[in-house]
């Protein structure tokens, strides 16, 4: 129904979890406003399926102006696809908000700190390179989220100098074989089905390599088995 915008239905929703878990790191609290995603986000989700379930999904998909009539006056909204205009709505209500308010409690904890905010900033650069790759690497942004959040629970090391760059290992690769393709009369050196083919596979191997440590360092840790109960001592 929404086509190539449900790439972006995905980074609005997204972009604030990152930048809430990021401030969480700076401010050691996971701040959340009056209305927020985990409560009134989740009941807006399902109240939008239950409705969907009543007109139709043909409603989304028709001008704004004729899913609800009553602002069919308005000459901006009124021609706007209805999901269009729901993301519009949600970009300019929810998501920019949001991210303001996290740089803002980030700014502040940096200042006190008399720390550098381009550095707090740079934390996000993975993220924001990986949004443009995000349809053949969503594990490489769970990646990416998970060793964020571990390094935060477990006193890690955090940022650039982590090996959550490794997600962005590949990519030089496949500009290099994007740039062959002028030396070679616009014929890439690797067709782009086996780049993309071995993006894939290794966004599965880098999240499944992640994936085994953290249970390793856990059970370890908690000197337990994963999926084995121990028998009690006498």
């Amino acid at each position: 129904m929404c086509g190539k915008s449900t790439f972006w239905f995905w980074v609005i929703s997204a972009v604030p979890f990152y930048c809430a878990t990021w401030e969480s790191y700076f401010t050691n609290t996971l701040i959340l406003p009056v209305i927020n995603g985990p409560t009134e986000g989740l009941m807006l989700i399902y109240m939008t399926h239950f409705f969907t379930a009543f007109v139709g999904a043909e409603w989304w998909a028709q001008p704004f102006g004729n899913s609800i009539p009553f602002f069919s006056w308005v000459p901006f909204l009124n021609g706007i696809i209805m999901y269009k205009a729901v993301m519009l709505f949600m970009t300019t209500f929810a998501v920019i908000p949001t991210v303001s308010f996290n740089v803002h409690n980030v700014y502040k904890v940096v200042k006190a700190r008399n720390g550098n905010m381009l550095l707090a900033l740079a934390m996000i650069y993975p993220f924001v390179v990986l949004l443009g790759g995000v349809l053949v690497g969503h594990l490489l942004i769970c990646f990416d989220l998970g060793r964020m959040i571990l390094a935060h629970l477990c006193d890690e090391p955090k940022g650039l100098k982590t090996n959550m760059c490794m997600s962005l290992c590949y990519l030089p690769l496949a500009i290099a074989n994007a740039l062959t393709a002028r030396l070679n009369d616009g014929v890439p050196l690797v067709d782009e089905f086996w780049v993309l083919l071995g993006y894939c596979l290794y966004t599965v191997v880098l999240y499944m390599h992640f994936a085994t440590s953290v249970i390793h360092e856990i059970t370890s840790a908690l000197g337990i088995y994963c999926f084995r109960i121990t028998r009690k001592e006498a």
